[in-house]
């Protein structure tokens, strides 16, 4: 696996926290380690996940994205450990939470649209350079 940076590597600290609480609560039989071969698969796919992400450093909360990238099992996995550690989080990580609250105030486009959006300033840029 590659290394994620800036927010992304946020996001995916953020969601390893609020794993390990989740599997601390629901998982006892870790024999030793930091988190149950469920919740570990879970945490690859998620960094698998953000690694592809076509939002990159830009990427919102995955709660306020446009694009579903998680599969409906992974997806309603995280759903259902974000919900239990959510409001867990203020108080094992209260940084982390507020951060987390920040990013999901963020407003993001959609990234075709983005795409489409420079596709058409080039193409303007490009006729109006023939013209002069």
């Amino acid at each position: 696996m590659s290394e994620l940076n800036g927010r992304l590597k946020r996001e995916h600290a953020t969601l390893v926290c609020m794993t390990r609480i989740y599997c601390d609560h629901h998982h006892e039989d870790r024999e030793g380690a930091d988190l149950c071969p469920d919740c570990t698969r879970l945490m690859q796919y998620a960094h698998r996940r953000l690694e592809k992400c076509p939002y990159g450093s830009n990427k919102p909360t995955c709660a306020n994205c446009p694009i579903h990238c998680y599969k409906p099992a992974q997806r309603e996995m995280a759903k259902h450990v974000m919900r239990f550690a959510g409001p867990r989080m203020t108080f094992r990580h209260p940084w982390r939470a507020l951060t987390h609250l920040f990013d999901k105030m963020r407003k993001v486009e959609h990234p075709m649209k983005m795409r489409s959006e420079l596709r058409r300033r080039r193409k303007a840029a490009g006729q109006g350079a023939g013209k002069t």
